[in-house]
């Protein structure tokens, strides 16, 4: 399938078909990543990156927090 670099903006852009993304599995909005290689640029989809709250905060101990700093006396409209 052949397709055309095209500007957009001040960037190139390239149009791909509907039917070629559906076949690699890619969907709109998606994130991919985009690499350089050997003169070929390659798309492949970004991994997906979740947090849990639970596994985050179960991870904070004594050897990993801080404890508290002093930025001093507050010199505009902060909240005390």
């Amino acid at each position: 399938m052949e397709s055309v670099i095209r500007k957009w903006g001040n960037s190139p852009a390239l149009r791909l078909p509907t039917a070629l993304l559906k076949e690699a599995g890619y969907q709109l909005d998606q994130k991919v990543d985009l690499t350089v290689s050997k003169g070929r640029i390659i798309i492949q989809p970004s991994e997906k990156v979740e947090y849990d709250i639970d596994a985050l905060v179960s991870g904070i101990n004594a050897k990993n927090t801080h404890d508290e700093v002093n930025f001093g006396r507050p010199v505009g409209k902060e909240a005390l």
